[in-house]
């Protein structure tokens, strides 16, 4: 494997562990059992923030804490880095 398809990999497994970290905090808030940190949470979110997002939409979970409104800014961000990072690999072939 090479490494842009490993680094690939790599973040939808981030995304994904992220998307569950939010579903099992869900659970636990239903069963009253014990809590996923705020802060953990949000480390989390930054680091895989679109599997964190599609978990607060979809699980109708920490859509109302304020601090959790930063999600959506570090998807923005890691869409930001990724254009980037495909424009700066792109763009060498484009222009010859």
């Amino acid at each position: 494997m090479t490494l842009i398809p490993a680094l690939i990999t790599v973040y939808l497994l981030i995304n994904v562990a992220s998307f569950l970290a939010y579903y099992h905090d869900k659970r636990s808030a239903k069963r009253s059992a014990w809590r996923t940190p705020e802060k953990t949470l949000l480390g989390i979110a930054f680091f895989g923030p679109l599997g964190a997002y599609a978990a607060m939409r979809l699980f109708r979970h920490k859509t109302q804490k304020p601090v959790f409104r930063l999600v959506p800014i570090f998807l923005c961000l890691h869409l930001v880095i990724a254009a980037a990072l495909v424009a700066s690999h792109v763009w060498p072939l484009v222009s010859g």
